[in-house]
């Protein structure tokens, strides 16, 4: 592989970073951020580093499930502007450098649709057969995302005088995707946002828009897949596939990686937190290695934080226990029975070494970093806030009471900003971009070094043995070459010796800190050792440089 072909698969060596218009900038100060708010910050996310920006629902909606609720596909929610703005954001993106990726939210539509309108109304409306309708309910339904708010997956619609399904909220119906006429009109939809100059889409459950229990429904997938590339030669599909990783392949398209294009490794995410709690790394090692082999044009999608809850359901009962325990003891703290409704800093009590540590994981790990709006400066949630809004705060921009996001009353904001610790004062981009030693400049500098590192992106994982169960160390190896990450999970030391004899170096290879101050070379040991002293939380990006490599350092 050679280094132009980066540029050919994109999304291979991305930044990719989530945000949401109405809590992003407010720009005509009623409240509620908008898209001409967004343009005045791309210049932010230009500066940390940003190559693709991927924008959470911004649609007409009744706002009941933060905008993935849509009523309109082909528009944009007035609140935020309309698509003469939308097209200003995508220009200028792309003038700064980034792609622009929009959410694709097709298994299910909002209730106030003209679609599930029509259909109530009209039992011969063509629109009745785009969801799923019974006369009863069947005695072995699924149970719903949400357990702890609905019962069950089928509502009774007096209108329509039948049930229809709804997998998430019952406002929520869910459209009739085995139907072709219901796949030419996501098709549309997917044709219309490409054509406005957008790059792909992040595709919203996944599972739910296909039936995984037939084989040939992955046929529907193939088929967007495809559609996307044909209408969008450099389009792709980032899907939010929460499964254990032998069925995950499948939404890749196995060995022909013709489905999606990328997936959020949720595996290794909630391995990650097991680990953070126990503080021992060997959860989220054998995480890693038990990651299967993509395809060339396949890419896992590495987070520490989403816009949901922080899911858990991937771990056992008693190893949930164990990181509600430890990061969330308190029920308000806790959602859905699975998931955590904080954000990373306040979880770890704000210490910064393992907040970083955590970060520098992040973009060492084999695949492309995923963002989420402020946690390039260690943004908190507010517990005020119930359910999932406690991590959707105003992004803090200054000191000031409103965090710089609207000069609005704080009783207009469309939510609170962060409280306590975690408030605008003590928390926002201003103040840190001229604090040498900030989160925002550190961040910075993890994504220049995992830019220049296109193997992160590219190559091969080894999980390698390092003699202590609390410091993860794997290396990064191929045709641009090799980088060796190692990460103490513990609070205190340790001096680590680790074989790089997997690796198939040579004697004469040497090792460079790539976060060191000084990037100074250091020879291997002979035996091809290398021994590294970590402090507590600490962690270190070494390149391997063969003689007469040409890499910078």
């Amino acid at each position: 592989m050679r280094v132009t072909d980066t540029s050919d698969l994109w999304w291979k060596t991305a930044v990719f970073y989530n945000l949401d218009v109405e809590t992003y900038l407010d720009w005509n100060d009623d409240g509620v951020g908008d898209l001409e708010g967004l343009v005045h910050r791309l210049d932010h996310l230009s500066e940390l580093g940003v190559t693709c920006l991927w924008l959470a629902p911004f649609y007409p909606s009744p706002q009941q499930d933060n905008g993935y609720d849509i009523s309109d596909y082909y528009g944009v929610d007035p609140r935020y502007g309309h698509l003469g703005d939308f097209v200003e954001v995508v220009r200028t993106a792309k003038d700064r450098g980034m792609r622009v990726i929009v959410d694709l939210v097709v298994n299910h539509t909002s209730d106030q649709h003209p679609w599930f309108q029509a259909a109530r109304r009209d039992p011969e409306s063509r629109f009745r057969e785009y969801y799923q309708w019974r006369d009863d309910v069947p005695d072995d339904q699924p149970e719903n995302m949400f357990p702890d708010v609905e019962d069950g997956v089928w509502s009774f619609d007096e209108t329509a005088g039948q049930y229809y399904r709804h997998s998430f909220y019952s406002h929520q119906p869910d459209l009739a995707t085995h139907r072709q006429e219901v796949r030419d009109e996501i098709a549309k939809v997917i044709g219309f946002w490409l054509q406005l100059g957008i790059d792909g889409f992040r595709v919203d459950a996944v599972p739910h828009l296909i039936d995984t229990e037939d084989g040939a429904e992955h046929e529907f997938l193939r088929a967007l897949r495809g559609y996307v590339s044909r209408r969008s030669g450099s389009g792709m599909m980032l899907g939010e596939v929460n499964l254990p990783y032998d069925e995950m392949v499948a939404f890749f398209g196995e060995d022909d990686g013709d489905e999606l294009t990328m997936q959020f490794d949720f595996v290794a995410n909630q391995a990650l937190y097991l680990s953070l709690a126990r503080q021992d790394a060997a959860p989220l090692a054998a995480a890693l290695a038990d990651r299967p082999a993509l395809a060339r044009g396949n890419q896992w999608g590495n987070f520490v934080r989403n816009h949901d809850e922080l899911t858990l359901d991937q771990l056992s009962e008693s190893e949930r226990d164990e990181v509600f325990e430890a990061f969330a003891p308190l029920e308000s703290q806790r959602i859905h029975g699975r998931g955590i409704v904080r954000r990373l800093p306040p979880m770890l009590d704000g210490d910064p070494r393992r907040v970083r540590m955590v970060y520098s994981l992040m973009f060492s790990t084999p695949g492309a970093p995923v963002l989420f709006y402020g946690e390039e400066i260690g943004m908190g949630e507010n517990p005020e806030v119930s359910g999932r809004g406690a991590v959707r705060t105003p992004m803090q921009w200054t000191d000031e009471p409103g965090g710089g996001f609207s000069r609005a009353d704080a009783d207009d904001l469309i939510a609170p900003v962060a409280g306590e610790g975690w408030a605008p004062e003590h928390v926002n981009v201003s103040r840190q971009r001229h604090e040498p030693d900030s989160m925002l400049r550190f961040v910075q500098g993890l994504v220049r070094h995992y830019r220049a590192s296109p193997e992160i992106g590219w190559g091969d994982l080894t999980v390698l043995d390092t003699g202590h169960s609390c410091v993860l160390a794997h290396a990064v190896h191929g045709s641009t070459g090799t980088l060796v990450a190692l990460h103490n999970f513990a609070p205190d030391g340790r001096s680590v010796d680790v074989d790089l004899g997997a690796l198939d170096l040579d004697g004469s290879a040497r090792v460079v800190d790539l976060l060191a101050d000084l990037a100074t070379p250091e020879e291997l040991a002979a035996d091809g050792h290398l021994r590294v002293e970590l402090e507590g939380y600490g962690f270190r990006w070494l390149r391997v440089l063969r003689p007469g490599e040409k890499r910078l350092v």
